[in-house]
C-alpha cells in the first residue's frame, strides 16, 4: 500500500486557545509573556499582534511601545503540548496512527483512509473545516512522506495534496527550512547560497555529510522517501480493530446498533480465520461534537461469535448518549487468544466447563450483574475446610489438586465458623445438645470425631475434632470441637449445614 501522511501545522496554537475560551480577544491584539532572565517576553502573539510586528522572543516593554495598546496575558507552561495531545485524540476519528509533532503540529499516517471520505482533497479538506470550527487556525498538506507534507504545510502553496510519486518536486523549490534543520545548519546553508532544497540535490551527498553532518542527510533522505521516518501513535494501535464512519450522524438507539452488528461481523470474520478469539472489546463512538462515548466487555473464554458478543454490548447501549450525533464508530479487540477450531475436538468428551453455552450465560450474567459477583473455586492444598478451596482466574484454570470427596461435607458452610454452647458427655463423644442463635437442639444422630490440623509447616492453631449430627426436626449440621476437650480452652463451633 502506498504510504500518505498529512501534517497539520496550527499557526497560533496558545493564543487561539485563549481566544476560544475569550471570544473578546478574536478582534484585538494580544500576545502570551513569561518572564525570561528577568524580563518579560512575548511567548506567543495572535495574528493581529503578528501583523503589527509583534513576535515570539520579543521583549514585552519592547512590544508595548509598539503597540500601546497591546493585550497581554500570563502564559502557561507545558500548554502546547497538552491542547496538541487533546487534538490528536481529535484526530483519531480520521485514522488511527495520530503523532504529536512539537512545537506546533500533528502528524498523521493516512495510508488507506482517504477513500472513506471520497478522495485525497476532500479528506484534508474534511480535517481542515473541522479543526477551524474548533477555532485552530490550521494549515495542512498531503504527500507520500511525512518530511513532504510537513514541509508543504508551512512553506508550501496550494495545492496542499501532492499526487502521489510528486513529493520530490514538491518540495525542490522550498527553502531549506522546509527540512526540519537547526538554526546554525539554515543559516550556514544561506551563507553558502543554498537557498532552496533543489540546491541541495544536485550536490554531492559525501560532500553533504561532511560539510554539515548526519542530521541534514537524515531530513533529506526522509523528506524525499529515501529513508523511512517512523510516527509514533499517540495510542498504541490495536491490532484488531474496525472503524465504520458514518455519511450523516447517528442520533438513534437503532442506528447504534446496525453500525456494531456490521463492526462485529468484519472482525468477527477476521478472527475467525485466524482461529483467534476476543477477550476483552472496546466499542468506542465518536459525537460530532468531538466527545467519545465508550462501552467495553469482557468474555470468560476467547470467542468469535458476532450474535453472542452482540448481546453483551447491548446490554449497555442505553449508556451511550450520540447527543448531537455519532460520525465515527470504531470496535477494538483489546485482548485476543488463540481458539482451537470445534471440529478438532469433535470425536472427545467435553467437560460442562468447556461447553460453548456455559461460558456464554456466564459472559451475560457479568455484563449484567458484574463479573466480582460470579466465582469459581477450584481445591487446594490445605486441611482446614475454609483454606481447603481458592478462587480461580479462569474457566481454563486447572485444578493442582483432587476434591477430597471421601468424607461428606455440608452445602453450606459458614465463614467463618460461628461459636456456638455445647453439652456434651466425656471426651470424644458427639454432644448431646447445642444451642444456636437462642434457639436449643436435641441431637439423636451424631457420627466423628472427624480429626483436623494445620499443616505441619504452619502449625499454628489448635486441632478441630468434626461431628457430624441431626437434631430432632431432621436437620443436619456440621459441629467441631476446638481444642482438646480435657482443657478449658476448648470451643464448640458450627461450620456448616447438610441438606
Amino acid at each position: 500500500m502506498q504510504k500518505r501522511f498529512v501534517s497539520i501545522w496550527f499557526r497560533q496554537l496558545t493564543t487561539d486557545w485563549f481566544a476560544i475560551r475569550n471570544s473578546e480577544l478574536r478582534n484585538i491584539p494580544f500576545v502570551l509573556s513569561s518572564t525570561l532572565r528577568g524580563r518579560m517576553i512575548v511567548v506567543a502573539a495572535n495574528a493581529i499582534a503578528q501583523s503589527k510586528g509583534i513576535h515570539s522572543g520579543m521583549v514585552l516593554a519592547d512590544a508595548r511601545a509598539e503597540v500601546p495598546h497591546l493585550k497581554e496575558l500570563d502564559d502557561k507552561p507545558g500548554l502546547a503540548e497538552k491542547l496538541l495531545k487533546r487534538l490528536a485524540e481529535y484526530c483519531i476519528r480520521f485514522t488511527p496512527y495520530v503523532s504529536v509533532d512539537l512545537p506546533d503540529g500533528i502528524i498523521l499516517d493516512v495510508s488507506g483512509c482517504a477513500h472513506l471520505w471520497g478522495s485525497d482533497e476532500q479528506y484534508l479538506t474534511e480535517i481542515v473545516n473541522r479543526l477551524t470550527a474548533r477555532g485552530y487556525v490550521v494549515r495542512a498538506a498531503m504527500a507520500d512522506t511525512a518530511g513532504a507534507a510537513w514541509a508543504i504545510a508551512r512553506y508550501g502553496s496550494e495545492p496542499f495534496v501532492v499526487k502521489k510519486g510528486n513529493h520530490v518536486e514538491a518540495i525542490a523549490s522550498l527553502p531549506p527550512e522546509a527540512l526540519r534543520l537547526e538554526t546554525d545548519a539554515i543559516e550556514r546553508l544561506h551563507k553558502l547560497g543554498l537557498r532552496q532544497v533543489k540546491d541541495l540535490l544536485s550536490l554531492p551527498r559525501y560532500s553533504l555529510r561532511r560539510r554539515f553532518g548526519p542530521r541534514l542527510m537524515q531530513q533529506l533522505n526522509r523528506a524525499l522517501g529515501l529513508e523511512e521516518e517512523v510516527i509514533q501513535p499517540l495510542y498504541p494501535v490495536i491490532s484488531y480493530s474496525e472503524r465504520l464512519p458514518c455519511l450523516e450522524p447517528i442520533v438513534t438507539k437503532t442506528g447504534i446498533e446496525i453500525a456494531l452488528q456490521r463492526l462485529l461481523e468484519t472482525l468477527c470474520h477476521r478472527l475467525q480465520r485466524e482461529e483467534k478469539g476476543l477477550r476483552t472489546a472496546c466499542f468506542a463512538c465518536y459525537r460530532v461534537d468531538g466527545k467519545t462515548e465508550k462501552i467495553e466487555i469482557g468474555t470468560n473464554s476467547p470467542s468469535h461469535n458476532a450474535t453472542h458478543l452482540f448481546k453483551l454490548f447491548e446490554i449497555k447501549i442505553d449508556t451511550i448518549r450520540p447527543e448531537e450525533g455519532i460520525e465515527l464508530f470504531v470496535i477494538d479487540a483489546l485482548k485476543v487468544e488463540e481458539i482451537s477450531p470445534e471440529q478438532k475436538g469433535i470425536w472427545k468428551e467435553s467437560g460442562s466447563l468447556q461447553a460453548t453455552q456455559l461460558s456464554q450465560l456466564l459472559d451475560r450474567l457479568a455484563i449484567k450483574f458484574g463479573s466480582n459477583r460470579i466465582h469459581r473455586y477450584l481445591p487446594d492444598e490445605h486441611y482446614l475446610p475454609e483454606h481447603a478451596i481458592k478462587k480461580a482466574s479462569s474457566l481454563e484454570e486447572k485444578p493442582a489438586t483432587e476434591w477430597k470427596v471421601e468424607r461428606p461435607r455440608p452445602i453450606h458452610m459458614l465463614s467463618p465458623p460461628e461459636a456456638i454452647e455445647v453439652t456434651a458427655p466425656v471426651p470424644d463423644y458427639p454432644p448431646m445438645n447445642f444451642r444456636y442463635k437462642g434457639k436449643l437442639h436435641k441431637i439423636i444422630k451424631a457420627d466423628g470425631p472427624e480429626r483436623m490440623e494445620q499443616e505441619w509447616w504452619i502449625a499454628d492453631g489448635r486441632h478441630r475434632d468434626y461431628y457430624y449430627v441431626e437434631d430432632e426436626e431432621g436437620k443436619r449440621y456440621w459441629l467441631f470441637r476446638s481444642g482438646h476437650y480435657e482443657t478449658d480452652k476448648h470451643r464448640w463451633f458450627i461450620h456448616g449445614f447438610f441438606a
